[in-house]
């Protein structure tokens, strides 16, 4: 069953056909600026090589409490998934916007949501539970969600595959590194904590979002510099992280930048690592112990830099990063040092490949 990949992104919308075998037989990325796909465009990618699907499975980034799996879509699901539009409201209309545009050209090809959350719906109340009045969380359905969850799932699959591990059986904190970031920490392949919470916004310094920032301080800015909510919205979601340190959201151009001295690359840098260890550290005390290390992301496959600082931060842990290895590692490998405790590998990011094995999962029940 060859199934059609849909993955919305901020500004282009990438279609993937994956084969049985999980080979990406054919791929286009159309650009689809405020969510708007060009109807012919879309057409005449959909008449090409990726014509030959026989199932869609869309990346819908938010599946709420009710969906903790991937689900055929019929109009029922699809006004469920309107409905938790609040919840996400930079990132679900884009994927609605896809699913709505393919379900019109291929209104006979049976189709699949897979979400985003979904992965993280097994970890337990004290991980996902705010400490907030209960009124509110019960209310507003106040709770972490977490995020990435289809690039998380991947890697618990893969990874015990790559080093011929019992499936299940290893601790795992995968770390998907790219524009966006978040951790999770995976045990008996399950999500047991993750960085990112109600919104992608909480955990790590990412390119341009913020990461963890005290509430306090956001409350005082509101307070004191009269500070609009658009204008706070904006700036952490598109100003803070790299961008707001450094002045450049491109991790390869800040390490740049930094490897030549520049102050305040270098802080950047410093800044990432720093948080991106410490919340490390914070996943493995939920698996209770650490196995293997996974880098993914577009910044977790290519910036070994980033790989070798964190490596050099977690040495308490076990972790230890083969030079040589790293810095020549193409996914899918294995970078840590032959005795070192903990395993550390680098993983392709295929969410394409989760997503084609969750529909056809789903189409199968």
């Amino acid at each position: 069953m060859p199934v059609l990949t849909v993955n919305a992104g901020s500004s282009s919308v990438k279609l993937g056909l994956v084969g049985d075998d999980d080979r990406l037989l054919a791929s286009r990325e159309l650009q689809a600026p405020r969510a708007q796909l060009d109807r012919d465009e879309l057409q005449a990618a959909l008449t090409g090589p990726l014509a030959d699907a026989d199932a869609v499975a869309h990346r819908v980034v938010h599946g709420g409490e009710r969906f903790r799996g991937a689900v055929r879509l019929d109009p029922g699901v699809v006004e469920q998934l309107r409905a938790l539009t609040d919840l996400a409201p930079l990132h679900q209309p884009k994927s609605l916007a896809a699913l709505d545009a393919v379900g019109e050209l291929l209104p006979a090809v049976p189709a699949v949501a897979c979400f985003d959350t979904a992965f993280h719906a097994t970890i337990p109340a004290a991980a996902f539970t705010y400490a907030l009045p209960e009124r509110w969380r019960r209310r507003w359905g106040l709770r972490r969600y977490g995020f990435h969850g289809l690039s998380h799932a991947w890697i618990a699959r893969r990874v015990p595959s790559l080093l011929g591990l019992a499936a299940g059986q290893a601790r795992i904190v995968s770390c998907h590194l790219g524009a966006g970031a978040s951790l999770c920490a995976i045990a008996g392949g399950r999500s047991v904590d993750t960085t990112m919470g109600f919104t992608p916004l909480e955990g790590l310094v990412m390119a341009t979002r913020s990461g963890s920032v005290d509430p306090g301080m956001l409350l005082w800015l509101l307070e004191r510099e009269a500070v609009s909510e658009g204008e706070m919205a904006a700036a952490l979601e598109h100003e803070s992280g790299l961008m707001g340190l450094s002045g450049s959201a491109d991790m390869e151009q800040v390490l740049s930048r930094a490897q030549g001295g520049e102050a305040e690359a270098t802080l950047a840098i410093d800044v990432y690592i720093h948080r991106l260890c410490a919340a490390i550290a914070a996943m493995v005390t939920a698996l209770g112990g650490l196995d293997v290390l996974a880098f993914t992301g577009g910044v977790g496959e290519h910036a070994p830099v980033i790989r070798a600082r964190a490596g050099e931060g977690l040495r308490f842990l076990g972790v230890e990063i083969d030079e040589t290895a790293n810095r020549g590692a193409a996914p899918d490998a294995e970078i840590g040092a032959s005795a070192a405790a903990v395993r550390t590998v680098v993983v392709r990011a295929r969410e394409d490949v989760e997503m084609a094995r969750q529909a056809r999962a789903a189409l199968a029940t």
